[in-house]
């Protein structure tokens, strides 16, 4: 996995308004993987005080599109093409991390898992899995973006 596309991975952490909104941070790149982090509060929370499944779905998938960008080529975008979750566990705690580890970087599609981890700084536990499929596409058109 020879492949490190940096700037592709920041522009997709810098430029999502929905990542920003949520609070997710990148906290590393390497070839083939991605970490991320997101500081936890009452918005993040569903009814009972458990992190709520779209948010650790959301931080599975962004997570594992950056580690699927990473591997891309300059000028190609990936976009989540299958997406499944498992919950392992009731999340609690004061941040989630996520790993996403590039399983098979193809030239149209590319495999990540995504492990989500919720807890304190010194006791965090496994609470979701993820499986992604991306495409791997070249646009013809950069969507203009909008105010």
């Amino acid at each position: 996995m020879g492949i490190l596309n940096k700037n592709e991975v920041e522009r997709i952490f810098s430029s999502a308004p929905f990542i920003a909104d949520l609070g997710l941070e990148l906290v590393s790149i390497e070839a083939g993987e991605c970490r991320s982090r997101l500081v936890l509060a009452n918005r993040h929370l569903q009814q009972d005080g458990f992190v709520h499944f779209g948010v650790q779905a959301t931080v599975a998938d962004h997570t594992a599109g950056a580690a699927g960008a990473a591997m891309a080529r300059p000028g190609q975008i990936v976009l989540t093409s299958d997406f499944s979750l498992k919950l392992l566990r009731s999340a609690k705690g004061t941040h989630l991390e996520c790993i996403a580890t590039v399983l098979k970087a193809g030239s149209s599609l590319t495999v990540v898992e995504s492990e989500v981890y919720c807890g304190t700084a010194d006791n965090m536990r496994l609470v979701s899995k993820a499986a992604v499929t991306l495409a791997v596409v070249s646009p013809r058109d950069v969507p203009a973006k909008q105010a």
